[in-house]
């Protein structure tokens, strides 16, 4: 599987400020490959996660085409206009996002919440769970709700979650913050697992600057494009960073 943006870009806009990303050069991300988001604060790499996951809605005229062996090619892009909810679908069984937040349920244990994205895409495998609940040493909180747990603790429930039912893309905003460096590596080392071993395409925003010398990543850059500035509008690009 694979995804391709074409001249696609999303724009948030308030009182008296725009903010646009832009991926104008025509991006490809393949399933089995990592990525690495960088950028300064502000630059857009969240709403450039956004736009990718589809939970932000594009602004005309580009194209966002899934691509899957055996299956003809779709403008994902025009289903926001009147199929949503053939969107939400593909939106739970493409994607596995891990949130800044972490994005957990409340009401649930750390052993649902990693149990839930299996139930909503019928991907149930109990084994799976109890594993990727290991390997982020979470066994002794499984039973506890997010509300009981540290933040490092949540940010590991929601990586394992995202892994949970074999997505093909999952897409994790700085999803070490809030962890030491020993758990941080853990956890990057198990998302460059699924790339390597399940075929899933894994996009990892990062302030880390040394995360794509330490892992085989390929590079993507967020940056605002001064030159397409004006007074309360801001573009933000993203491209291929030079090899």
């Amino acid at each position: 599987m694979r995804i391709v943006l074409e001249s696609l870009g999303a724009t948030l806009r308030e009182p008296g400020r725009e903010f646009r990303i832009s991926v104008e050069d025509g991006l490809t991300l393949e399933a089995g490959e990592a990525y690495a988001v960088t950028g300064r604060s502000g630059s857009g790499k969240t709403l450039f996660l956004e736009l990718l996951g589809l939970l932000l809605c594009p602004d005309p005229g580009g194209q966002y085409r899934l691509e899957e062996p055996g299956c003809e090619s779709e403008d994902l892009a025009t289903l926001w206009t009147d199929a949503r909810r053939r969107l939400a679908d593909l939106r739970a069984r493409v994607f596995g996002f891990v949130l800044q937040t972490g994005g957990l349920f409340p009401f649930l244990s750390v052993r649902e919440n990693v149990t839930i994205s299996q139930e909503i895409t019928g991907r149930q495998d109990t084994a799976r769970v109890s594993r990727l609940i290991e390997q982020l040493e979470l066994d002794s909180v499984s039973r506890y709700k997010p509300g009981q747990l540290s933040i490092g603790q949540q940010q590991r429930a929601a990586v394992a979650r995202a892994l949970s039912h074999r997505p093909a893309f999952v897409i994790a905003d700085e999803p070490t913050s809030a962890l030491d460096p020993e758990l941080s590596d853990s956890v990057l080392r198990l998302l460059m697992q699924a790339a390597r071993d399940e075929g899933a395409g894994v996009v990892v925003s990062t302030h880390d600057a040394s995360f794509a010398e330490r892992f085989p990543v390929s590079h993507l850059r967020v940056a605002v494009d001064p030159a397409a500035g004006s007074p309360g509008r801001t573009t933000s690009r993203v491209a291929r960073a030079p090899s």
